[in-house]
């Protein structure tokens, strides 16, 4: 169905896509590795989740109000940070989760009000059809990065405490013991980013920029955005990233810079 210039895609067509999770069950099959049952579960999960979210984005909207916008960005900031704490494969101290829920927020939002204002610069301030999108693929790769840099940073801190530990005894301080595993953490978490930004427009176009020019935008309208979205989530990862990294190695040492066991 084509609405104007756009393809519009109905119940029949939405129906024909999930052949391709058909595909993949199938292999899995075929080649007894299991899993059927979670690709089914996901799939139908995907499509529940992004279809109540379409109908409360029509909703917000068609009634903008800063209240609703700021409510928004709260439970995704929650949601955020609850998912940081569940992605850990490690358990975590009540310090170090205070470390990652404020790295996260912080890093965030400075990204995202600093994205709105000064690049985009969007108005009224709370416009939804602007905010919640892009606070969305901030903040989520974001937490990607964090969960990311958290995991490797509390493995090395369990499998290198010999060395942390000999280190204290010869002198160092708590961070010049730890400095190379925050700085491992640090460049493992930002990687992705960096390899997603290396391969944009050559090896692939990504999905704001092809929703963008799908809906009936000019390519170099959507190349524009796509180009400062990039940036964006580059800069929000390292933020979040480092302040993770900076705040969250000094939890596992005492007051007397002995390093504590935390699981």
């Amino acid at each position: 169905m084509e609405s104007g210039n756009v393809i519009e895609l109905g119940l029949i067509q939405m129906i024909s896509a999930f052949a391709f999770v058909l595909v993949l069950v199938i292999i899995e099959w075929k080649r007894k590795i299991g899993g059927q049952t979670t690709v089914l579960i996901a799939s139908l999960r995907m499509t529940l989740q992004l279809t109540l979210t379409g109908y409360l984005l029509v909703w917000i909207f068609k009634n903008p109000s800063p209240w609703i916008t700021v409510l928004v960005i709260i439970i995704m900031e929650a949601f955020s940070v609850f998912n940081a704490f569940k992605r850990s494969k490690n358990p975590l101290s009540p310090a170090l989760k205070k470390s990652i829920a404020f790295s996260l927020v912080t890093g965030t939002l400075i990204c995202l009000l600093y994205f709105l204002f000064v690049v985009v610069r969007i108005k009224p301030w709370f416009n939804p059809r602007y905010f919640i999108p892009l606070a969305g693929m901030l903040i989520g790769n974001s937490m990607t990065g964090v969960s990311l840099g958290l995991n490797i940073m509390t493995d090395a801190m369990e499998n290198d405490k010999d060395r942390i530990e000999a280190a204290l005894m010869l002198g160092a301080s708590p961070y010049e013991s730890v400095r190379s595993i925050l700085d491992r953490a640090f460049d493992s978490a930002v990687l992705p980013s960096i390899n997603t930004m290396m391969g944009t427009g050559i090896v692939f176009l990504p999905g704001m920029m092809t929703g963008q020019i799908l809906s009936g935008e000019s390519p170099l309208s959507a190349i524009s955005y796509q180009i400062a979205i990039l940036l964006g989530i580059l800069g929000s990862v390292s933020i979040t990233v480092i302040l993770l990294v900076e705040t969250g190695y000094r939890t596992f040492f005492n007051e007397k810079k002995q390093l504590i066991k935390h699981f």
